[in-house]
């Protein structure tokens, strides 16, 4: 199989079109470069599901904040190419010039969650995040696109998207791909020194605390979060942003735990700020 990479919106979709003129079935999985294994697990499902695979890389510039990290998001095309190269069939690199014109002026936004948990303290990101999706889902026209459950509200929030706006694109989520020491595989990772990166495992154990809490019976949301707050504090270096426990339909906060209740944080140690998440209630 030969790596195929369009660098242009109509290299791409003359691609799709011949790959749909042959009956194929076609997934996709949206990314910023980067690439680790938990991207992997997303690409490898996709080429289960789907005849042809196509796997986006694009360091977004809407979806960045003012003060964030867009110019040093780690861009590493070379070896993402290198990863892709039997994974895939085609690899979509399009620039900020393709994505968006010097006339752009069209935004989507999901109303109502986009300022909640990460959107509260990253006022746009996903607004960039929908616009972009929205736009690449135009671009491939996938029958079935693929998410990370680490990023769960963007994973949500595009599911309504699509669902709102009748992409005829099924949206899967799966599961978070974690380090042997239970860390989230995550591209910002490499931000960490060495003993942030040690200190940061405090975060998988505290979501392991707050499933334990659950199934000891307690489902008061905020005993579980007050759990995974001491929890925390065994790392000295952690900065907690945000603890909350929300219903995965509605993404409201919920003060007693259900089945499928989700837990999520966002915690920053030095200028790195990672985000993790946990279903409670389940068996």
């Amino acid at each position: 199989m030969s790596l195929r990479v369009a660098r242009s919106i109509a290299a791409l979709r003359r691609y799709v079109t011949a790959a749909r003129s042959r009956g194929q079935k076609i997934g996709f999985v949206p990314t910023m470069g980067a690439l680790h294994e938990g991207h992997l697990s997303l690409v490898r499902r996709a080429r289960k599901d789907n005849a042809c695979v196509v796997v986006s890389i694009f360091v977004n510039p809407l979806q960045f904040g003012p003060q964030e990290d867009y110019r040093r998001y780690p861009r590493t095309l070379a070896r993402d190419r290198t990863m892709l190269a039997d994974a895939c069939d085609c690899l979509f690199v399009p620039d900020a010039r393709q994505m968006y014109g010097p006339e752009f002026r069209t935004h989507v936004e999901v109303q109502g969650w986009s300022d909640v948990w990460c959107g509260e303290s990253r006022p746009g990101h996903f607004r960039g995040v929908a616009t972009v999706v929205a736009k690449l889902f135009n671009i491939v026209q996938p029958d079935q696109a693929y998410f990370g459950h680490k990023d769960i509200q963007q994973a949500l929030l595009i599911r309504r998207m699509s669902e709102d706006l009748s992409f005829p694109v099924k949206i899967r989520i799966l599961p978070t791909v974690r380090e042997p020491d239970g860390l989230a595989m995550s591209s910002r990772n490499a931000y960490l020194s060495h003993e942030h990166r040690q200190q940061a495992t405090v975060i998988s154990r505290a979501l392991d605390e707050a499933v334990k809490t659950v199934r000891e019976g307690n489902r008061d949301a905020e005993v579980v979060i007050g759990r995974v707050r001491q929890r925390l504090r065994q790392a000295s270096e952690a900065s907690v942003e945000y603890i909350g426990i929300m219903d995965p339909v509605t993404l409201d906060k919920v003060r007693m735990v259900e089945r499928s209740s989700i837990l999520l944080l966002a915690v920053r140690f030095g200028n790195t700020r990672l985000i993790d998440n946990c279903v409670l209630g389940e068996s």
